[in-house]
């Protein structure tokens, strides 16, 4: 026996012990009138067994109608009239005939009085014959179906609902273009026919098809037609109408005899005309039924599931084999056992099991802008590829014409433009791999991909190229698509074709040296006590060595005794000490001013030790602080209008910091300022608008080695991969996931990653040494141009202060000639030698000299010719 429970519900009033038997009455819907007496002699059979003292069932039964109309005008007049508690329907007499059952239920559970199918196996009750396969590409073709089954059948590839009027080849030509391969028919025996026979010209029942179908697809004039290899299930005992009909009395009568013993039961409703009250007792009864066990059951074990489909009911799975129907195996509900002794032969005469779907060779492909990924330059004039070298300059590059959206061009919002990189290079290898072409287009919205509500409604829809990957629109993603747990439930991605994690872009803080760089190292209150301090010990040392009794000694009595330590040489003498500079003469001699010269001499050591290490750290070993440490950075996790941090809107990053709790407070800084795209974020953070930009390691750390402007900072976190996205029924995930390993282990992926992301442009900062340029020392350069410009002035100053006092030394000479020449003269007058007499002033041109003699004075004019 099959049971279904196909509508609702009808109780039983019982008044407690000590009453009469309450007669329950028990209507039927019978495919012949022979089954009447069978139907009766179950129920007293039943009375026999429960109830007892508390209810007695009563058979009310009437056969099926020609025409739906009849069929419930009859249930009304009936059996509703007559108060049934639940209603047991056959299978109508015609197997062409589907529709008679459908009225016992609609009117039956108006009332909510149950109704138990007995042997109706209509694909309009079940779909049972969905799972007994197990192939993800699929089609149905159906002549009507329920609207209860669109959830079950949304997994089928395509469903065809076909009528009377329907052209069949047409139909069939829409199942000929798609994937599947695998149809499953539910049809009445005269359609499934006419069904065969245009396939058959079409070539869809030979090798690669599979055929599911039911007991009226495979009986009378549809086994006529049917292909060979059509595989079908057939209820076993389903033609045994008594024994179903002995079963589902039984089953009733335990259920009712359970609800008289916890609950007090209303009435049924009695007739439909002019009555609209429900039994409220109905739904319980139902409930009541469904949880009923009958494990002895002429039919075998009788359960029931949620959807009150039988549980345990056993099916023969039968193959049609050269006009013959041969039994391969039993599907008991659960698990389908196998004959081994017959083995399924398959459409086209095949005994190996057809994959079930047919692999397209054109594919339609989507991908994003992102660089290194996938770069975009517009065609040339005559619409093709300009070609040129690889970023490290080692191989052409290989381009491919890719569609994508343009806004310069008014009026051609689709234009071609050309498409390489990273990925386009392995989409190239695995169509050379896996032998197939395809065209290239790029997302109409620029997104990845991220789920937004419609119309600010609760449902959902999936936006950029999952959107498109999901719509129909693409076959497979190859972008730096990144594999996350969201996504996984609605596509298949296959292997990762790239490691990576997230990451945090700054603009590097490059040090601007000034020329005084060298003088870092100390504080300027530091250097002006040093200079202090040298002229306080040149003072100190002249003065010691000036007033010490053993600043003067001859070397021998008949030499002259050397002078003291003048102050100029003790000025030479103590920047001397402090510069390490040699000091070939003007040393202190007393033994006080040594001491000192010894003490400075240590404080000049320390003073210049210090110096060259500060030094070396300040010149050497200087770095620009980077400005995040990481994720955990305190300006990341406090954020403040003064830091701007932020990632691309409806990313896989967006999503992952919507996810994370703890980042709660991050991603509702984030949220006011995320960016369109990537390349938007890079260049915001580069115009000093954006602090910090979190994206995909991967990218960023090719940006940074390509704009040396930019630097990455902090530990990797959420790591990840890329992956290539496809639809979950899609043939090609595994042969993708396949070549994605191999070109992992011959080294393809490899070079993919030398060529396209680890190309360094600018020196790497962790490699590079640690060296001085001419912008740390141009200050030192400026000191000794300093002192040479210096030593200029002074040497001119030196030359004129020479010129001045030679030219007074030669008119002392002049003057002392003249003063002879006029003292010969005077003694030639008379003037005795002893006369006295002194220069008076000397000017450029006279000299003037007064002689005096006892009282007497003269004076003398003499001109000076130089």
């Amino acid at each position: 026996m099959r049971v279904f429970l196909l509508a609702f519900f009808i109780s039983c009033s019982c008044a407690g012990g000590g009453c009469e038997p309450k007669i329950v009455n028990i209507g039927a819907v019978l495919s012949q009138k022979r089954y009447e007496q069978v139907f009766k002699d179950a129920v007293t059979q039943a009375n026999t067994l429960y109830g007892k003292d508390k209810f007695k069932m009563n058979a009310i039964s009437v056969t099926h109608k020609p025409n739906a109309i009849q069929m419930a005008l009859s249930v009304c007049e009936d059996l509703i009239s007559n108060q049934v508690y639940a209603i047991l329907v056959s299978h109508p007499p015609q197997s062409n005939d589907h529709l008679t059952p459908t009225p016992v239920s609609y009117t039956a559970g108006f009332y909510r009085i149950p109704v138990v199918g007995l042997t109706t196996r209509m694909s309009i009750y079940s779909d049972k014959v969905r799972h007994t396969h197990r192939y993800t590409h699929t089609i149905v073709v159906n002549r009507q179906i329920s609207q209860c089954f669109t959830t079950s059948l949304s997994r089928a590839e395509k469903v065809l609902l076909f009528s009377q009027d329907t052209n069949l080849t047409s139909m069939l030509l829409e199942a000929k273009d798609l994937e599947a391969r695998v149809i499953i028919l539910s049809a009445s025996e005269d359609e499934a026919a006419s069904v065969y026979k245009a396939a058959r010209q079409l070539n869809m029942t030979g090798s690669g098809y599979v055929w599911l179908v039911g007991e009226r697809e495979m009986s009378g004039k549809a086994l006529s037609e049917a292909p060979d290899g059509l595989l079908g299930l057939q209820l076993i005992n389903g033609k045994n109408e008594s024994a179903h009909i002995n079963d589902a009395v039984a089953v009733v009568a335990q259920s009712i005899q359970e609800l008289f013993e916890k609950e007090n039961i209303t009435e049924p409703p009695r007739g439909c005309v002019g009555n609209t009250n429900i039994w409220r007792t109905g739904p319980l009864f139902k409930r009541v039924l469904m949880s009923s066990k009958y494990p002895d059951g002429l039919t075998g074990r009788i359960e029931f599931n949620d959807d009150g489909d039988r549980r345990f009911a056993t099916y023969s799975i039968l193959n049609y084999q050269k006009t013959r129907l041969v039994q391969v195996g039993i599907f008991n509900g659960t698990q389908v056992v196998m004959n081994p002794q017959r083995k399924i032969i398959w459409p086209g005469g095949e005994t190996e099991k057809p994959r079930g779907y047919q692999m397209s060779t054109r594919l339609k492909i989507v991908t994003i802008h992102q660089e290194p990924f996938v770069y975009v330059q517009p065609t040339t004039s005559d619409g093709t590829c300009q070609k040129e070298k690889t970023v490290n300059g080692l191989k052409d590059v290989q381009k491919v014409i890719c569609t994508g959206p343009n806004g310069t061009i008014p009026g051609q919002p689709i234009v071609p433009q050309c498409c390489y990189g990273f990925c386009i290079d392995l989409l190239i290898k695995l169509a050379d791999t896996m032998n197939f072409t395809y065209e290239v287009h790029l997302v109409a919205d620029g997104k990845f991909g991220t789920q937004e509500r419609v119309n600010n409604s609760n449902k959902k829809e999936w936006n950029g190229m999952m959107g498109e990957l999901l719509g129909g629109l693409a076959d497979m993603i190859v972008a730096p698509l990144t594999i996350n747990n969201e996504r996984a439930q609605y596509i298949e991605f296959s292997k990762p074709f790239k490691y990576q994690g997230l990451t945090i872009l700054v603009k590097k803080e490059i040090p601007r040296s000034t020329l005084d760089s060298f003088m870092q190292p100390f504080q300027s209150t530091l250097w002006l006590l040093v200079g202090l301090s040298v002229h306080v010990v040149a003072v100190m040392l002249y003065l010691l060595d000036r007033f010490s009794p053993f600043g003067r000694f001859k070397v021998n009595s008949e030499e002259e005794e050397e002078d003291a330590l003048t102050l100029s040489s003790a000025m030479w003498f103590s920047w001397g000490v402090l510069l390490n500079s040699g000091i070939g003469e003007g040393a202190p001699r007393s033994f006080s001013a040594r001491i000192l010269g010894m003490v400075w001499a240590g404080f000049a050591m320390i003073i210049v030790a210090s110096y060259t290490a500060n030094l070396a750290a300040f010149l050497v070993l200087d770095r620009p602080e980077e400005r995040i440490t990481g994720i955990n950075d305190p300006r990341l996790r406090n954020p403040s209008d003064k830091f701007i941090y932020a990632t691309v809107k409806q990313s896989s990053v967006d999503i992952y910091f919507r996810r994370q709790v703890e980042l709660s407070t991050m991603y509702r800084h984030m949220e006011k300022h995320n960016y369109e795209s990537a390349a938007e974020a890079i260049q915001a953070v580069r115009d000093n608008k954006l602090h910090a930009f979190i994206w995909d390691s991967a990218v960023l750390e090719f940006e940074a080695s390509q704009k040396c402007d930019l630097v990455t900072t902090g530990e990797l976190f959420f790591r990840s991969g890329f992956g290539i996205g496809m639809r979950k029924d899609s043939p090609w995930k595994q042969n993708v996931s396949l070549s994605i390993l191999s070109s992992h282990e011959n080294g393809f992926m490899e070079e993919l990653d030398k060529t396209w992301v680890r190309y360094q442009e600018c020196d790497s900062r962790s490699n590079a040494p640690a060296t001085l340029t001419f912008e740390n020392m141009a200050g030192v350069f400026m000191l000794v141009a300093g002192g040479i410009v210096a030593g200029i002035f002074l040497i001119f100053i030196e030359i004129a202060y020479k010129r001045h006092k030679d030219a007074r030394r030669k008119q002392m000479q002049l003057a002392f000639a003249a003063v002879n020449v006029w003292r010969k003269n005077l003694q030639h007058n008379g003037w005795q030698p002893s006369i006295s007499w002194s220069m008076v002033s000397l000017d450029a041109h006279h000299v003037h000299v007064l002689f005096v003699k006892g009282d007497r004075k003269v004076t003398g004019l003499w001109p000076f010719v130089s």
